[in-house]
């Protein structure tokens, strides 16, 4: 259904009889680049023509708010990214009825080998389908619904799982993998980019929301250095779990949509210890707003591309940051201000719940300031601010203790390079800006502690309250979550007269300690300083923001063994517990999710 907008534009939209939908094998690469993919954003029902305006801005078009039952309609885009239309559009653009997207440049050469990339930011590179069978592990109902709307139903027919495993492709996108290069470890470790990723088009939902979606573990690019571009079912369960367990902790985080998984044979060492073992190659389809991270940029301005690196920060700028004036002079100062701001609130986040993202390198920090890049991570059970998931982080760098320290470092990678583009005056002040991120990082972990704690208001010895607390944590071994979930359920009577009930097991280590008693009087001192509070009250704010559960690394690795066998019901089982984090769960409302029931879930 089409507005009264003129009868020239209604007869070109039916004229150019767009197709219901066209599904392309990815082994036909002749047809598809023939047709140069139509640049117009994704919709459930109509198709937009505008790549910066959602469908309600634009007052162009409507159409009802429903979920698509298929994908016959349903379209992405990469014109927002490298600006390609189908020729037959072009009438529109000259007639001034579309206006042209923004532009990044795409890699002159289109075969698909590994070679250093230069003076683009984009490579064309298809996904490689798997030759076996390929079975659809799990979805996230909320995703499919939420983002891009789709009905669950969608997730059972074949389309669909030959979309999200990389087997063919929907009209109007050309799927890319990202050059970007970054410091692993500390060290520059030159050009990396999206070496098994592919970014397979950009969808508007009915919110007028533009998301990317990318295919993990779908096949080499020519940023696969050694690698064999796939992924494992082992890893994939985890990255599909935890970013959807991250969103519910209301973390901010890159979303997981789906999760296939084939019979073809991958080697993996997982614990580089020279026993490679055959494991299942596996696909997430993951979105986020955006796949930019520090080493996009890093890239860019270690090889002087600087043209490039003036491009692509406009874009970022103008695209998804909408409190930076892409015209201001100093508007690449007001955009390290908001990314030095958001890292520092990204990681203390991290922190008030105990994750640890195992490989902090500035080519997996977002510049968007959300959680992306799922490997080795992991959830500190015991707390330990020495605590480090991943085996082989030797030198334990990126430690649990150490992610701000961390944090501190990427963003000053990011200032080098933002730098060539900075007069002297701004490069003084964006030196400040970086000096300001300490205070801004402990200003958000004490607020976010405080709350953790139930505590208002303010007190000079509340830094030293939580300190205490975490200090005798440390010492008796205790574990980080239900530490302070057990403090959210226990009552101030209880705690003063220090009986503390079997139920609360992690409280009762830590009661161990000869100097609990003297914290308990402190905490209860403080308390008492809450204006207009009760202890109802308390327990109430406490259990919003203390989870009962996080994806602890045993449960995963359980689920995954299991799906090895084709068993994905205590993924789904995950999947449901995970989606309530602060609640706790009746054995009736999990029954049928797995069986015979995990040890984990049996307290459930």
């Amino acid at each position: 259904r089409t507005r009264s907008i003129g009868f020239p534009f209604c007869c070109l939209i039916r004229r150019l009889q767009f197709p219901r939908l066209l599904l392309l094998g990815v082994t036909c690469h002749a047809v598809v680049c023939s047709l140069w993919r139509p640049g117009l954003e994704g919709s459930a029902s109509l198709l937009h023509l505008y790549s910066n305006k959602s469908n309600s801005e634009q007052g162009y078009c409507e159409r009802e708010v429903r979920l698509a039952s298929s994908l016959d309609f349903w379209t992405l885009s990469s014109e927002n990214l490298i600006g390609i239309l189908w020729p037959s559009l072009a009438i529109l653009l000259t007639s001034g009825y579309v206006s042209p997207a923004p532009v990044l440049p795409i890699d002159p050469v289109k075969e698909n080998y590994v070679r250093k990339v230069k003076n683009c930011v984009f490579s064309i590179a298809f996904p490689t389908p798997f030759k076996s069978r390929v079975h659809l592990v799990a979805v996230s109902k909320q995703v499919l619904e939420d983002i891009l709307d789709l009905d669950l139903s969608v997730s059972e027919t074949d389309d669909f799982i030959q979309l999200v495993s990389g087997e063919k492709i929907v009209l109007g996108s050309i799927p890319l993998a990202h050059r970007y290069g970054g410091h692993q470890f500390g060290i520059w470790a030159d050009q990396l980019g999206d070496g098994r990723a592919h970014l397979i088009g950009i969808y508007m939902n009915r919110q007028g929301e533009k998301w990317e979606l990318q295919l993990k573990g779908s096949g080499k690019t020519p940023y696969s250095r050694n690698g064999d571009g796939r992924a494992v079912l082992r890893s994939s369960v985890r990255e599909f779990l935890c970013s959807e367990a991250m969103h519910y902790l209301r973390i901010p985080t890159s979303r997981a949509a789906s999760l296939v998984v084939s019979d073809d044979a991958v080697w993996r060492d997982q614990f580089y210890n020279g026993n490679a073992v055959k494991e299942r190659g596996a696909v997430v389809l993951r979105v986020a707003k955006s796949w930019f991270r520090i080493g996009s940029l890093e890239i860019l301005a270690h090889y002087g591309e600087l043209d490039l690196l003036r491009m692509l920060l406009d874009f970022i700028i103008q695209e998804h940051f909408p409190s930076v004036d892409v015209n201001e002079p100093n508007r690449y100062l007001d955009f390290f201000s908001t990314v030095v701001s958001e890292t520092a609130q990204l990681i203390a986040l991290w922190m008030s719940v105990g994750f640890a993202h195992g490989v902090c390198n500035t080519d997996n920090f977002s510049l968007l300031s959300i959680t992306i890049d799922y490997g080795p991570f992991g959830f500190m059970e015991a707390y330990n601010p020495d605590f480090v998931p991943n085996t082989s982080d030797d030198e334990r760098r990126y430690k649990i203790g150490n992610q701000a320290n961390i944090g501190m470092f990427n963003l000053n990678k990011l200032l080098q390079a933002l730098n060539p583009l900075l007069d002297p005056r701004q490069k003084q002040l964006a030196a400040q800006i970086l000096e300001g991120y300490p205070i801004l990082y402990d200003t958000r972990f004490r607020e976010l502690f405080k709350a953790k704690l139930g505590l208002l208001g303010k007190s000079k010895g509340d830094d030293d309250l939580i300190a205490f607390l975490l200090h005798l944590m440390e010492k008796t071994e205790a574990d980080f979550t239900m530490t302070f979930r057990q403090l959210s359920e226990i009552t101030q009577s209880q705690l003063q007269e220090l009986s503390i009930p079997q139920q609360f097991w992690a409280l009762k280590m830590i009661s161990k300690h000869k100097l609990f008693p003297a914290w308990v009087s402190q905490y209860l001192l403080r308390l008492k300083s809450n204006m207009n509070d009760s202890d109802f009250e308390r327990r109430k704010r406490m259990t919003n923001v203390n989870p009962r559960y996080v994806l602890k690394n045993w449960m995963a690795e359980s689920a995954g063994q299991k799906a090895e066998r084709n068993d994905f019901s205590e993924v789904h089982l995950l999947q449901q517990v995970l989606r309530r984090p602060f609640q706790k769960h009746s054995a009736a409302e999990t029954a049928g999710y797995s069986s015979p029931t995990p040890s984990w879930a049996k307290d459930l």
